[in-house]
């Protein structure tokens, strides 16, 4: 059994080409013109998947193929044909980066690839990098190449010229930049801007996807679009999400959300919620206090970009406190970890106090402090995820045990510290809830997890 779709994979030879800008302006185009578009993204992020959304109007998942696993990734993708009339997947770092990578998945499930290429800086090599991508990996269906940041039409020509196959070619991008910017989508230390802290985010998807429309991409019919239908199989195995148990049911866990505590991937809120959960989300930027519950997520995010207002909510810290020491528990998760610390050094070399129900301090490194996919292993489960933080945390509190990277043992020193203080664990370890929901429901006090 299949569902039908017409689906593209937008990659690119490394970061920063415009994958991002240019799966966005797509579903943006496509949403505009009436049809139920879905986007995915490879790897594990945060970020990107915020501007995905606003353009489609529908979540974004994460596709990987250890993190979440080939069945989830079947499971997804075919749920998505059901229902799409175009799937749209943005590739992480270069096409063939990683293990898996995403032109792994792309040859696994015959998915044509799309390559975005920043050509602000060449003319003719270009066709020699796009040669270089085709010809890389035998078995790859591609629909072709797409120029970004291109100056001028005749730039454009030039680039066009040097493909030795044109039937590649699908078209150029000039810089779209609002005034008094230096890009479309901007950047911080994690990554983009998330869509929802700008207030014209919408009006920039729509300035590049008017760009879009007037590439040969943009104007190709719907009819031409079958030609990129994929067969998206039902999965054989059973995902992992259906071993999950009630072990949280009549729990309600409080869930943190907001500009600080943004980083959140929609299947851990499933995943919760499939073990019986009811999720309350409150804001403390927003001044909430904490709601009645019985467990606390803090989610990653930015709280060293908010401290002071995160200071200035006294009820939320007075709420986290009496929860704290009523011995119900918290799972605090990177930028969350940070908040409850006593507080964090930024880059200026100032200290900005926080909540301080987690002894310890944090220090703003101007270099990755911790980067790729790490496991967690608890008794005889494994949790997967992954790390991506700049700070570091200097605390007194026992580690339980330590994250390493897929498939090797633990090692003093190394991977992500998980810390027990009461009833709070807190690591800077991403975990992806369905590769180990029992341990999760054990962190939030499950019963019988």
């Amino acid at each position: 059994m299949s569902a039908r779709c017409p689906a593209l994979l937008i990659a690119a030879p490394a970061s920063g080409q415009g994958k991002t800008t240019l799966t966005a302006a797509l579903a943006r185009l496509h949403s505009r013109q009436g049809r139920t578009v879905r986007v995915f993204k490879c790897g594990p992020d945060f970020l990107d998947p915020h501007w995905h959304e606003l353009a489609s109007g529908a979540p974004v998942h994460s596709l990987d193929g250890w993190m979440t696993g080939p069945e989830d990734v079947a499971a997804r993708l075919y749920a998505a044909a059901q229902e799409a009339d175009l799937i749209l997947i943005e590739g992480v770092m270069g096409l063939f980066d990683g293990s898996p990578s995403a032109a792994e998945l792309a040859q696994r499930l015959d998915i044509p690839v799309l390559a975005v290429l920043d050509a602000g800086a060449m003319s003719t090599t270009f066709g020699a990098l796009v040669y270089g991508l085709v010809h890389y990996q035998p078995g790859l269906r591609w629909a072709g190449v797409l120029a970004n940041r291109v100056a001028t039409e005749h730039h454009a020509d030039l680039l066009q010229a040097g493909l030795r196959d044109p039937a590649l070619w699908q078209g150029a991008l000039q810089k779209v930049i609002p005034a008094g910017e230096t890009s479309l989508l901007p950047e911080r230390h994690l990554g983009l801007v998330a869509a929802h802290e700008l207030g014209d985010a919408l009006q920039r998807l729509d300035a590049v996807a008017d760009a879009l429309a007037q590439t040969p991409l943009g104007q190709r019919s719907w009819e031409q679009w079958q030609e990129w239908a994929v067969d998206f199989a039902a999965p054989a195995a059973k995902p992992a999400q259906e071993a999950i148990q009630p072990w949280l049911q009549g729990r309600t866990v409080a869930v943190a959300r907001d500009a600080a505590f943004s980083f959140i991937y929609p299947a851990n809120l499933d995943c919760l919620q499939a073990m019986g959960a009811q999720l309350v989300f409150f804001s403390p930027l927003a001044g909430d206090s904490l709601p009645p519950c019985d467990a606390v997520w803090l989610p990653g995010g930015y709280p060293e970009l908010h401290a002071p207002a995160l200071m200035a909510n006294q009820a939320i810290q007075e709420g986290l406190r009496a929860h704290w020491a009523a011995g119900k528990p918290i799972w605090a998760e990177c930028g969350g970890m940070v908040a409850l610390c006593e507080g964090i050094t930024g880059h200026d070399g100032q200290f900005a106090p926080l909540w301080g129900l987690l002894p310890g301090k944090a220090v703003l490194q101007k270099r990755l402090a911790g980067l790729g996919m790490q496991q967690l292993a608890t008794d005889t489960r494994v949790l997967r995820g992954h790390t991506f933080h700049y700070s570091r945390l200097d605390s007194p509190v026992p580690v339980l045990t330590r994250s390493s990277r897929p498939g090797q043992a633990v090692e003093e020193g190394k991977g992500e510290a998980l810390y027990q203080h009461g009833s709070l664990h807190a690591s800077y370890f991403h975990a992806w809830f369905a590769s180990s929901p029992r341990t999760v429901a054990g962190w939030l006090g499950g019963v019988g997890a």
